[in-house]
């Protein structure tokens, strides 16, 4: 008789490794998050960004407490969800990388409280910080969407640990 995954042991919440691995089962899209405050422009990799609401319309995702950016998320005011589409695997590792000026040679719009809006994206929302909460190691950020742009191109994913993109040829 053969083992399925059903007949394997459960594995404890505890074990970091292998809970972080289990979340990569769930394909998210990938997102970089954009803020300006205080003349400092900001921007994170993240594939936490959910809807909370539709009526009022909002959405949510999370930074971690540590970040160095979350002080400008926070005093902007407002940020930008830059959804990203299929072909901006690039952007998606610029973001997630620590760097001094991660915006260095891209061609920004400034979107509401200056938040930098990226071109060639599969959607774009701009946000007003409506509420936040600590949980854990992590900020809740809840924003209500004040506009937003839906360029309708396929988006980038993330699964397994990878980026991925919806093949339709």
């Amino acid at each position: 008789m053969t083992s399925t995954a059903e007949d394997r042991p459960l594995i404890p919440a505890n074990d970091l490794v292998a809970y972080r691995s289990s979340l990569g089962a769930f394909p998210t899209g990938i997102t970089v998050m954009t803020a300006s405050h205080g003349g400092a422009r900001v921007g994170v990799t993240a594939n936490s960004f959910g809807s909370v609401s539709l009526d009022p319309p909002l959405v949510l995702w999370n930074l971690k407490t540590s970040s160095p950016s979350l002080p400008v998320f926070r005093g902007a005011g407002h940020w930008a969800v830059n959804v990203l589409a299929w072909h901006q695997e690039e952007l998606c590792g610029r973001f997630a990388t620590p760097a001094d000026d991660k915006f260095d040679g891209l061609e920004t719009t400034a979107g509401l409280g200056d938040a930098p809006l990226l071109d060639g994206c599969a959607v774009r929302y701009e946000c007003r910080l409506v509420h936040e909460f600590t949980t854990g190691d992590h900020v809740v950020l809840i924003g209500e969407v004040q506009r937003y742009h839906n360029f309708h191109r396929e988006p980038l994913i993330f699964f397994r640990g990878s980026t991925r993109y919806f093949d339709r040829s």
